[in-house]
């Protein structure tokens, strides 16, 4: 019995991420300087794309 081609490696998993994590958009807007993490809640932030590399 063979094993199915979805569960042969682990580096198929890797594929490119279309959105940032919540910690890299709030990094990257307090960057410029679009969120103050003192007045401005964690929750309900707009989602940012992943740049190009």
């Amino acid at each position: 019995m063979s094993i199915d081609r979805s569960l042969k490696s682990a580096v198929n998993l890797g594929g490119k991420r279309s959105v940032m994590t919540r910690a890299e958009r709030i990094a990257k807007m307090q960057a410029d300087k679009k969120f103050d993490p003192k007045k401005d809640k964690v929750l309900g932030i707009p989602k940012t794309l992943v740049p190009k590399a």
